[in-house]
């Protein structure tokens, strides 16, 4: 008999990241929750004549275990470098034998917010020094967003449902929902999603400090990015990438699979307010948590934990806060919630995806990361924000929320697996 769509299951069981504090699920969570901030001042370019000076960073990455050769990475802007490697990691975590599986059933959906912005500038730059007859004919594939997602499948022979989602900061927490639902439909055995990005850029820089957007707190950078905190001046950019391998149940089951925790619900909303304003009083993204809890099929009061999005910009914080308010009433007192972007700075389409990974872990180990540089709480953000230091605690079950320029909104739920 056929299982239907409300019957699949879907548990992660493969996790990878790549971030400023760590190329390695495990050296990023034993940095996390020991504390430790990624953020320092920016070395990939003189960053002088900025307004912020400082950005999370990552150095010394080597990626060439995740190319077919030196060839092929040549090939890639460093966005897709980082997807790729955390794409292997997760792979390698997973315990797939892909020889042993039908990759007609395995895909990819791995996105990003702007995508090859280092190959944009450095194109720029020959095609004003030297004209259009010197620009790379890899420059298309090298900047375009679904690239990385495409060079996964065609290193791996993955032949599955492809595409690459871009939702501003949502994007890998619905490349995540999204892989959730083609499961669920059957349309897929076992699919990679999450997010990349490499935005550490004078462009990229340069545009979000003429937004007001960033922090300047340029001579503290270990102090800079402050969620919730009320002394709080913006966001900390952060570079990187997340990828998780979701599978269907009965496929990690019979293969002796370890996993993580099981995807049960996954909202997806607009705001239809304002290009980078948040709707008053997180009006969508408390509808976007409710209608994770819906599909999850679950209840507020049994939620353990909130990965927030807490990005540290003055009105972001208030209207997440608020949602969670509306959306959890009484039992927001009860609840854990952190952001870990004082740890690792706003990693824009990554971000979903690399504190998800968060979230499994937590599950897993039973503890949950703290939000840094906590020190004079904004009043109007009165949750329990885990402040400065790691806690131990059971977590049942976890929402992790991504909200979006555009106005776009993801919330994932997911629990502790229970046979």
């Amino acid at each position: 008999m056929a299982i239907s769509q409300t019957e699949r299951r879907v548990v992660i069981t493969g996790l990878g990241v790549v971030s400023c504090l760590g190329h390695s699920v495990d050296t990023f969570w034993t940095n996390l929750l020991a504390g430790q901030c990624g953020i320092d001042r920016i070395s990939l370019f003189d960053p002088t004549q900025f307004d912020c000076q400082i950005a999370a960073e990552v150095r010394n990455l080597d990626a060439t275990g995740a190319f077919p050769s030196a060839k092929d990475e040549r090939r890639t802007d460093r966005y897709m470098k980082f997807a790729l490697v955390a794409a292997k990691e997760a792979l390698l975590d997973s315990g797939l034998d892909l020889d042993r599986c039908n990759r007609d059933a395995i895909g990819a959906f791995l996105g990003s917010g702007i995508g090859g912005l280092h190959t944009t500038e450095e194109q720029h730059k020959i095609l004003l020094s030297k004209g259009p007859g010197r620009l790379s004919p890899f420059m298309i594939p090298m900047l375009i967003l679904n690239m990385a997602s495409g060079l996964f499948s065609m290193f791996h022979g993955l032949r599955g449902p492809n595409l690459a989602t871009c939702s501003a900061c949502a994007t890998s927490s619905h490349a995540i929902g999204e892989a959730w639902r083609t499961l669920k439909m059957g349309d897929a055995d076992v699919m990679f999603a999450g997010g990349s990005e490499a935005t550490i850029t004078p462009l990229g820089i340069g545009g979000f400090c003429a937004m007001r957007a960033m922090s300047t707190r340029n001579a503290e950078p270990k102090r800079a990015a402050r969620p919730f905190d009320a002394d709080r001046d913006g966001f900390v950019m952060g570079e990187g990438a997340g990828v998780l391998v979701l599978e269907n149940l009965e496929h990690a089951r019979r293969r002796g699979a370890r996993i993580y925790c099981e995807v049960m619900g996954y909202g997806n909303t607009a705001d239809a307010h304002h290009m980078t304003v948040p709707s008053p009083e997180g009006e969508g993204a408390a509808r976007c948590m409710r209608m994770a809890l819906r599909s999850a099929g679950m209840a507020p009061e049994q939620i353990s934990y909130i990965n927030a999005h807490g990005t540290a910009t003055p009105q972001g914080d208030i209207c997440e806060a608020q949602a969670i308010r509306t959306v959890f009433g009484a039992h927001a007192s009860r609840l854990a919630v952190s952001s870990t972007k004082g740890a690792t700075g706003h990693m824009l389409g990554a971000a979903g995806a690399v504190e998800m990974a968060v979230c499994s872990k937590a599950i897993q180990t039973g503890v949950v990361p703290p939000t840094l540089n906590l020190d004079h709480p904004d009043p109007a953000c009165d949750l329990d924000l885990v402040p400065h230091a790691a806690r131990e605690m059971t977590v049942d079950a976890i929402v992790n929320n991504s909200f979006g320029f555009g106005g776009h909104n993801a919330c994932l739920v997911a629990r502790r697996y229970v046979g």
